[in-house]
C-alpha cells in the first residue's frame, strides 16, 4: 500500500480530540498514528518521536524550506506544528491508514490535498465555558496562553463547516462510540 485513507481529527485545544484519537488507536481499525512535528518544548511526560517530533525553530524552518511537510502552520507566534511527508509514507508502508490529531487549519489543508481519501472530523466542545474548564484542568499553561487558546478557538469553531463530520464531545463514551462507528464505515467504503 503506497496510498490509503486518511482520517483527520481536528478541534480547538481542549476539545478532547487527543483522548479520542487514543481510543481510536485501541480499536481494530488498521490505523497508524501520524506523529506531528513541533517547534515547541515538550510538556511533562511527552516523548520525542512518540508524542511529537520535537524540533528546534531553526530545524523546523529548514524542513519547511526543504519541502518536507505535507502541511504546517505557525499555530502560535514562533511555534510551528506540521505533518512530515515521511510520516505518511511510513504509515502507508506499514499497510495502515493514517490517523491525524492536528489543528483545524492543518486538517483543512490535508482534506484539500486528498479530498477523496480523507475523512475530516471536527470535534466540537459542548461550549466555550467547558473548553476553558478543560484547559485549566490540564494545568500545563499560563493564564496568557489559556486566554490566547480561547480566543483562537472562536475562530476555529467558525471553520467547523469545512469538515465532513462535526461531532460534539459532551459525553466522552457516547462520542467515542459514535466516532468508532463513523471511522469504521469510512475505512470499509
Amino acid at each position: 500500500m503506497d496510498s490509503g485513507k486518511l482520517v483527520v481529527l481536528s478541534a480547538p485545544s481542549g476539545s478532547g480530540k487527543t483522548s479520542l484519537v487514543k481510543e481510536l488507536l485501541k480499536e481494530k481499525l488498521n490505523l497508524g498514528f501520524s506523529v506531528s512535528a513541533t517547534s515547541r518544548a515538550p510538556r511533562r511526560k511527552e516523548k520525542n518521536n512518540l508524542d511529537y517530533y520535537f524540533l528546534s525553530h531553526d530545524e523546523f524552518v529548514e524542513k519547511i524550506n526543504g519541502n518536507a511537510f505535507l502541511e504546517y502552520e505557525e499555530v502560535y507566534k514562533g511555534t510551528f506544528y506540521g505533518t512530515l511527508k515521511s510520516e505518511i509514507k511510513r504509515i502507508w508502508e506499514s499497510r495502515k491508514h493514517v490517523l491525524f490529531d492536528i489543528d483545524v487549519y492543518g486538517g483543512i489543508k490535508i482534506k484539500n490535498q486528498y479530498p477523496k481519501n480523507t475523512l475530516s472530523i471536527f470535534v466540537m466542545p459542548p461550549s466555550i465555558k467547558e473548553l476553558e474548564i478543560r484547559l485549566r484542568k490540564r494545568g500545563t499553561e499560563s493564564e496568557e496562553k489559556i486566554k490566547h487558546r480561547l480566543n483562537k478557538s472562536v475562530e476555529e469553531l467558525s471553520l467547523s463547516k469545512k469538515f465532513d463530520v462535526v461531532i460534539i464531545n459532551d459525553d466522552f463514551i457516547v462520542t467515542k462510540n459514535r466516532l468508532i462507528e463513523i471511522v469504521n464505515e469510512f475505512i470499509k467504503s
